[in-house]
Order: C-alpha cells, then sequence, then structure tokens
C-alpha cells in the first residue's frame, strides 16, 4: 500500500436538483475534509441499495463482478482513488490473486460500488486530496455545479409528495385555462 493514500468512507449520496447525475461524498477519515464526486444515477443507487441492507433478486452488475473476483478465488484488497486529470476522476481497484497483487482501472462510480459490497477500504490519493478537497467551513453550494443538493433518505418520497401533488395541478398548456 502507497503511504500517500488517505482513508476515506462514504459520508452521504446526494442528488442534484438540476441534473440527473449524484455527488458521492466521501470523508477524510483523520481529518475534518470531504471529496466530492460526480456519479451516475445507475451507481448512486448501487451505492445507496447496498449501504441501506436492501437485495435484489437477481445481481446486479456490481454483485456480478463480486461473484466473478471471488469465483475465480481473487480478493478485493483496497479502492484507490490515485487521480484527477481535467475534472475526472481515476481509481484503481486493487485485488489479490494468489498471492500477486493486481490492479485494475475503473471509474471511481464503479469501484465504490464494489468496494461497497467487498468491505474493502476507499483510499484517495493525497495529491487528488490536496487539489479536490472540501473543508467543512467550505460552502459545496459555492461550486455552481453542485448546488442546489439535498440529501437522499429513505423517506425521500414521503418528502417530496407536497410537491408533487403541486406539480402535478400546473398547466403547462398556454391554451388550457388554470385549474382552480
Amino acid at each position: 500500500m502507497d503511504n500517500n493514500m488517505i482513508e476515506v468512507t462514504i459520508d452521504s449520496i446526494r442528488v442534484s436538483l438540476m441534473s440527473p447525475h449524484r455527488l458521492v461524498i466521501l470523508k477524510d477519515t483523520a481529518q475534518e475534509r470531504y471529496l466530492t464526486i460526480w456519479i451516475g444515477p445507475c451507481e448512486s443507487d448501487a451505492i445507496t441499495a447496498e449501504l441501506q441492507g436492501q437485495g435484489s433478486p437477481r445481481p446486479l452488475t456490481h454483485d456480478l463482478l463480486k461473484s466473478l473476483i471471488g469465483t475465480l478465488g481473487a480478493r478485493v484488497q483496497y479502492i484507490f482513488i490515485n487521480d484527477l486529470r481535467e475534472d475526472v476522476y481515476y481509481a484503481r481497484v486493487v485485488m489479490d490473486f494468489n498471492g500477486r497483487t493486481v490492479d485494475v482501472d475503473a471509474r471511481p462510480s464503479d469501484a465504490i460500488a464494489l468496494a461497497v459490497r467487498v468491505r474493502a477500504p476507499i483510499y484517495v490519493s493525497d495529491s487528488v486530496m490536496d487539489r479536490a478537497a472540501i473543508l467543512p467551513d467550505q460552502e459545496i453550494e459555492s461550486d455552481p455545479s453542485a448546488a442546489p443538493l439535498v440529501e437522499l433518505d429513505e423517506d425521500d418520497e414521503d418528502k417530496l409528495g407536497i410537491f408533487k401533488d403541486f406539480v402535478d395541478t400546473l398547466s403547462f398548456d398556454e391554451d388550457e385555462p388554470d385549474k382552480e
């Protein structure tokens, strides 16, 4: 393991109201700083479902990957988010295979989804953390690409119900009179 690796945990998954993408917020275990990574909705759902203990009747992609790795006799040692170039994060899945260390290039979102399934630690390069980490006194909303955000929660459907009812009453057809 590289000495320049910082262990992180998944702090939260957030959804942008401005796009279909999500943010995974990783928290440095040694300091009060966070790393935000944009991820797709499928990867977000895969991570969230596993963290909440929700199973699937059939294996999803990350479950299949976990099964393949185990069937081949390999073991995921850790996930390493090792680079950030032109606003794109890069990750490695580091495995033990028959006493040999093998690392495989991966998108961070897929690597994190695998990590939660196999209970592997997640690390970030200190150079990536130094360049991209957010400190708690910084406003996440100060980054226009990340605002506004809300936390994902099991009760999101209930919380948003009143807004859904309101939106359902709106008329977007200019020729149709308002319903009141």
